[in-house]
């Protein structure tokens, strides 16, 4: 029985001894909110003054009927003066129409076979899931691609490309027979 009351003795030491220092809390408690209070009553803000907007004067435009910079019709006269002042290669292109499939990347192109017809080598080409034959001196690709021979498995041309200094060359590609996947 004593060891209960010892225990009990204990506890009642404790709440006491921790209700003292609670109370001693509140007072400094108490003195923190009043300096906070001062604080804030001495501190005056200093929020520069706002400037007021300046005032928007539209401009009408005036570029209207000017030539769009990225038309196609502009990109063409560009060519067609570049190619007469200092290449005669692409000069010949420029002024050819246009055959159908010059509107088609070579990549979007495949070979899908090759037969002869008349001593005439011909090509068949899928191109957007439709078929066209191409005979030697037929145009392809975007880069005035002209047929130069058509053998069983591959399809060679001429194209005339700028290089890296703005030159235009000729450059030889070639398009290999592509065999259907299993």
């Amino acid at each position: 029985m004593s060891a209960l009351w010892f225990e009990r003795g204990t506890a009642v030491i404790l709440v006491l001894a921790l209700s003292g220092v609670l109370s001693a809390c509140t007072g400094d408690l108490e003195e923190l909110q009043q300096w906070t209070e001062a604080k804030r009553r001495e501190a005056k803000p200093s929020v520069p003054k706002l400037l007021p907007p300046k005032k928007f004067d539209p401009e009408p435009y005036t570029s209207g009927q000017a030539v769009d910079p990225f038309s196609n019709q502009k990109l063409a006269v560009a060519l067609k003066q570049d190619a007469r002042q200092q290449n005669p290669l692409l000069a010949s292109e420029l002024s050819r129409r246009k055959e159908p499939l010059e509107a088609y990347p070579l990549d979007n192109m495949a070979m899908v076979g090759s037969y002869t017809k008349a001593g005439q080598p011909y090509a068949l080409l899928r191109v957007d899931n439709l078929l066209y034959q191409v005979k030697v001196g037929d145009y392809l690709g975007q880069n005035y691609g002209r047929i130069t021979k058509i053998g069983e498995t591959d399809l060679s041309l001429r194209e005339v490309v700028q290089d890296a200094a703005g030159e235009w060359t000729e450059r030889i590609s070639t398009l290999q027979l592509q065999e259907k996947a299993r």
